[in-house]
């Protein structure tokens, strides 16, 4: 029960840390601890499957740097793997003359971030890529692709395992234990002991990481996502990737439309507050959850802020009419009988005591300890290059 690493969390970013060290020091005991009775039930198991390419983050952010590395890293390990994937490109559309400025600085980025063959696009140009799409200006970024992020971390799990790791699932951690030596770390079934810890709890990283930071200065504020899915006698509508022009003020992209890699087209996500940090449903409730995001200082302050925006967003998400407006500034054509309800997923966003809202990937560095307080869209993308990047602040402390 004594392990050199134990990684906390069996989502995709956990996957990936794990499956970096053993590549660099296959000789370490590594076993990764999932409360759920198998891996990527969360985040990693509500993904839209999107590739990302990097253009919206800014130049020299974890979020960026990540992203780019990250992206060249998971198609080299698809390609070496046989994990399918497609390069589809999209495009990032303006529909109204105010929406100009944000689109130069989302091509700025992008040059910045080292994208390659950006094109700016006319109005008769959007239609030649995607022939239902109302424009009047829009960016052409082909390294954007599709995949199945299950496929991607199902092949984590099996390298994990043929390089000696360990995956326990149906384990939650309740409690850890530092001292000079070693760190505890007590699950609900069993006991283990380990030189190092990483967390990568996702939707519970906060709850995890205050098991050894008493005053961990944010806290975990889950927004869920609702798609609707195009009728498949409608799905012609959309050939692509087709994104809008996100709020530079709110940190959610906006309802677009995803060509899935296995069949069908996505439109969403709206972003509505959730009730249950595992809620996938409407009705989902957690008082726990509930109260420790209501009583939480940073939530009042965004509260207040972006009310009008919520109140928006908690519209769409119980009217299909108001959902098929934010989906008609894109493709007008659409109507209330194109579209069936289709899946959710929670956003884990980190939320600090003053209201901000942390938009990077964040890490706690304690001394047996490295917490991945946040990690947003595009983690799943991002995934090997975060694990590469924990590796090389953990390595000299695994014994």
């Amino acid at each position: 029960m004594q392990y050199d690493l134990i990684i906390i969390g069996g989502g995709i970013v956990g996957l990936a840390t794990a499956l970096r060290v053993l590549e660099q020091r296959p000789n370490l005991k590594v076993m990764i601890l999932e409360k759920e009775s198998s891996i990527g039930q969360h985040q990693t198991g509500h993904n839209s499957g999107v590739i990302h390419s990097g253009i919206y983050y800014k130049p020299g952010s974890l979020k960026a740097q990540n992203c780019i590395n990250g992206y060249k890293q998971l198609l080299e390990f698809c390609d070496k793997n046989n994990v399918q994937y497609e390069l589809c490109g999209k495009i990032v559309v303006a529909t109204q003359e105010s929406q100009l400025p944000m689109l130069e600085e989302l091509y700025h980025r992008g040059v910045a971030n080292g994208l390659k063959d950006l094109r700016f696009l006319s109005k008769e140009e959007i239609r030649e890529h995607e022939p239902h799409v109302s424009g009047i200006r829009a960016i052409h970024v082909p390294q954007t692709g599709i995949i199945d992020y299950a496929d991607v971390i199902g092949k984590f799990s099996e390298l994990v395992l043929l390089l000696g790791g360990e995956i326990q699932c149906g384990e939650e951690v309740m409690k850890l234990h530092t001292s000079q030596d070693e760190i505890a770390v007590e699950t609900s079934k069993n006991s283990y002991t380990a030189s190092f810890v990483v967390s990568c709890a996702g939707l519970m990283s906060d709850r995890v990481a205050k098991m050894t930071q008493e005053n961990l200065p944010l806290r975990i504020i889950p927004f869920r996502g609702e798609y609707y899915k195009l009728k498949k006698e409608k799905e012609y509508l959309v050939k692509n990737l087709i994104y809008p022009i996100p709020d530079p003020t709110f940190p959610f992209l906006g309802v677009h439309f995803t060509r899935m890699i296995n069949g069908g087209v996505e439109a969403g996500p709206n972003a509505v507050l959730a009730f249950k940090r595992e809620g996938y449903k409407k009705s989902d409730f957690s008082l726990r959850d509930s109260y420790e995001t209501l009583s939480w200082p940073g939530f009042h302050t965004i509260a207040k802020k972006y009310w009008r925006t919520g109140l928006g967003e908690f519209h769409r998400s119980f009217s299909k009419a108001a959902f098929v407006k934010a989906l008609q500034k894109l493709i007008p054509e659409i109507d209330i009988n194109d579209i069936d309800e289709g899946g959710s997923g929670v956003r884990a966003q980190a939320c600090e005591r003053d209201g901000g809202l942390v938009d990077d990937f964040l890490f706690v560095e304690e001394k047996r300890v490295l917490h991945v307080c946040n990690a947003p869209s595009p983690a799943a993308t991002s995934s090997l290059a975060i694990g590469k990047t924990v590796v090389e602040k953990i390595i000299n402390h695994v014994q």
